[in-house]
């Protein structure tokens, strides 16, 4: 599934850097590194330059401490979107490929460089939600999720940053 968007993306112009397919950890701590990466190729074209596509699969976890909803490639998402702080020209999304992320009803979600204004403008607090483990409530309240009900396959969860 990797290569499949890579190749994708290749034929689109944009460079493709597959990170890794078996990539683990906590889903927000991971969101973090992916967040230094691609701000060290917006800010230093380095170690890609821009149009690039940073691709990975893998499974991260969620340690739950509280009740809100999501899954892991939301909390991904999610931690992302404050670690890029609305940086322009970053676009990402995480998903998991058999159409169900965590325990509801969405793949996953998308991530566009005015993801955390809209959110302001709802009054929706996303570092918060985050600390509550509800990035479901976060991404519904955006409109970002990413519903497409069961595929049928299991290949990986899929997270890729496109930086233009």
């Amino acid at each position: 599934s990797l290569q499949a968007a890579a190749d994708y993306f290749r034929t689109h112009g944009i460079t493709p850097a597959i990170l890794g397919d078996s990539v683990t950890g906590e889903a927000r701590e991971v969101a973090k590194v992916y967040g230094a990466l691609a701000r060290a190729v917006r800010q230093h074209n380095a170690p890609w330059q821009p149009p690039v596509a940073l691709i990975s699969g893998g499974e991260c976890t969620v340690t739950v401490r509280n009740q809100g909803r999501g899954g892991r490639c939301a909390e991904f998402l999610l931690s992302l979107a404050l670690d890029l702080d609305g940086a322009a020209n970053m676009y990402a999304l995480a998903c998991d490929t058999d159409g169900i992320d965590g325990s509801e009803d969405n793949a996953g979600a998308l991530l566009t460089p005015d993801t955390l204004q809209r959110a302001a403008r709802k009054h929706v607090n996303a570092a918060a939600l985050l600390d509550g483990n509800d990035a479901y409530g976060f991404f519904e309240a955006t409109g970002d999720l990413l519903v497409t009900g069961p595929t049928r396959t299991n290949v990986n969860d899929y997270r890729v940053i496109l930086i233009t």
